[in-house]
């Protein structure tokens, strides 16, 4: 059986823990921030989790990830 390709883009946007959970950064931190307020800056900048309906959609984009 032929090896399983990862999605380059993936593998740089998502963050994988030891518990199997998938990381990601919001979307909206790299310019224009000026007009938002203070606390959702704040809040941008924390990992956020991804939902348990869009993993198994990962873990295709994503077969190698340490499960």
């Amino acid at each position: 059986m032929a090896k399983l390709k990862t999605v380059k883009s993936i593998t740089k946007r998502i963050k994988v823990t030891k518990n199997k959970k998938f990381l990601v950064t919001p979307a909206g931190q790299s310019h224009f921030r000026s007009r938002h307020s203070g606390s959702s800056k704040m809040h941008k900048r924390k990992y956020k989790t991804v939902a348990a309906v869009e993993r198994k959609n990962i873990h295709k984009m994503h077969p190698y990830a340490l499960y």
